[in-house]
Parts: structure tokens; C-alpha cells; sequence
């Protein structure tokens, strides 16, 4: 049986056949500029969203908490959250700028 393998293998390898995988180039960036406004661009998004996430989040807590001590304070957290996430995308275009001057683009 490890024979039958081997002598498979051993005629596929000889065969010569090869397979040719064409390359695709999903994202061509033109210089180290662009890459790094996408890079803002995503890293905005992201923040953002998250954000937002959490301030639905907060304002759901806060509406279905009642008079609930504890759901009030995790709804005051989640609030806290939304505003440093924001704060985070706003101020992901000067991470980009630092990243400018430290890449010399």
C-alpha cells in the first residue's frame, strides 16, 4: 500500500504539471500617505462604531435599570466608555500625524 503511494506521488511530481495561481492585488496603495489615511480612516470607523455600541448599550441600561442603583452606575460606565471612544476617533487624525512625521511621508 506505501508503495502504491509512493509510486502516486512519485508520477504526479514527474508529471511536470504545476499549478499556476494568478495573483490578485486586492488593495494597491501609491504611496505611504495613502496607507496611512486609510489607516486613520479605518481606525476611525472602528472607534466610532464601538462607541456607539456602548452608548446604545448605556441608554438601554439606563431605560430598563428603573430605579436600579447598580444598573444606573453600569449605564454611567457605559457612557464613560462612549465618550472616550469618541474622543479616541476624534483624535485619530493626529495619531496619523505623528505617524507622518516619524515615517517622513
Amino acid at each position: 500500500m506505501l508503495l502504491v503511494a509512493d509510486l502516486a506521488l512519485l508520477a504526479l511530481l514527474a508529471s511536470g504539471a504545476t499549478a499556476h495561481a494568478d495573483t490578485v492585488v486586492l488593495a494597491i496603495a501609491g504611496s505611504v500617505d495613502e496607507v496611512l489615511t486609510n489607516i486613520r480612516n479605518w481606525l476611525m470607523g472602528i472607534l466610532a462604531g464601538l462607541a456607539t455600541v456602548f452608548l446604545t448599550i448605556g441608554g438601554v441600561r439606563r431605560v430598563f435599570g428603573g430605579g436600579d442603583p447598580g444598573e444606573q452606575e453600569k449605564a454611567k460606565e457605559c457612557f464613560k466608555a462612549a465618550g472616550i471612544g469618541y474622543a479616541l476617533a476624534a483624535l485619530a487624525p493626529l495619531v496619523v500625524t505623528v505617524l507622518k512625521g516619524i515615517v517622513g511621508a
